[in-house]
């Protein structure tokens, strides 16, 4: 049987389509077949090959979801998060992923129901977050914010992100909420510009259900937008229901380094004058 690879690439980066073009030459020297389109059913697909930043990773995930097909991601944007490479190693990872040499690593997802005034329910997952936003950037929107059945606060704000522990570095982060490594297993509650005293981050409990209201005396209508990319339209009086996603992400990981120095490399972190672990006076010398 032949072995296949699928390369995903972002649609409007130049360098994408010649990164492309390399790690084909790179898979096909070692026998394996590539393709760029995909649908579910088709031929068995090993492994993908992400090229891009984290939205484009982001995009593999919402194409490949339910396979468990390993995404390996080399970044050609800016962060690039949840790539394992960068733009120059795309040769060396394409010969890597032929050769298996890789582990997998599971991710945690989240699944949304979004309930319409009329009791009309869309859903939808997301890999990062899901973020309840205003439809008027002129204005707030005044939100419920409920944790397992039970009313936590009302406030006005710009929006509300609900995110996974891989999404604390994306949308979460920017709005001030903390950074969660990523086998913290829990959902992050960040609120967005909020008028309220109490607003912090909330970190709650991984089988917790979080409900975000978008109350009638708001004075606009909102929307649910899905990893930053598909978005559902919510008027006032709907809600969206947020839980632990029923599938995983896999993600292909070629480096055991720690997460800390992820955190260091991609967000250029100063360490300088740092020495390493230090014995304790009065340790390791026989008291």
């Amino acid at each position: 049987m032949t072995r296949r690879i699928l390369i995903v690439t972002h649609p409007h980066r130049p360098e994408a389509a010649d990164a492309a073009a390399l790690a084909a030459e790179a898979l096909a020297a070692d026998g394996v077949a590539t393709c760029t389109d995909f649908h579910a059913g088709d031929k068995p697909i090993e492994a993908a090959l992400v090229l891009g930043g984290d939205g484009t990773i982001l995009h593999a995930a919402d194409l490949t979801r339910g396979t468990g097909i390993p995404l390996l991601g080399v970044n050609l944007g800016h962060v690039g998060f949840l790539a394992e490479f960068e733009r120059d190693d795309v040769a060396h990872a394409a010969r890597r992923l032929a050769a298996g040499d890789y582990t997998v690593e599971e991710r945690g997802t989240i699944d949304v129901a979004v309930t319409s005034p009329e009791g009309v329910v869309s859903t939808g997952w997301a890999l990062n977050d899901v973020t309840v936003e205003r439809a008027n950037l002129r204005t707030t929107i005044e939100v419920a914010l409920d944790i397992d059945g039970r009313p936590l606060s009302t406030f006005g704000c710009d929006g509300v992100v609900v995110a996974t522990s891989t999404g604390s570095t994306a949308h979460a982060f920017s709005a001030g909420g903390p950074v969660l490594w990523p086998d913290v297993d829990a959902l992050l509650v960040v609120p967005l510009a909020a008028h309220a005293l109490f607003s912090r981050p909330l970190v709650v409990s991984p089988s917790s259900r979080v409900t975000v209201e978008i109350l009638d005396r708001s004075s606009s209508d909102g929307q649910v937008v899905l990893d930053g990319a598909r978005a559902i339209d919510l008027a006032r009086g709907g809600r969206v229901e947020v839980t632990r996603g029923a599938q995983t992400v896999r993600l292909a990981r070629m480096s055991d380094a720690p997460f800390s120095e992820r955190l260091v490399q991609k967000f250029s972190l100063p360490v300088d004058g740092f020495r390493g672990t230090r014995p304790v006076a009065g340790w390791g010398a026989g008291i």
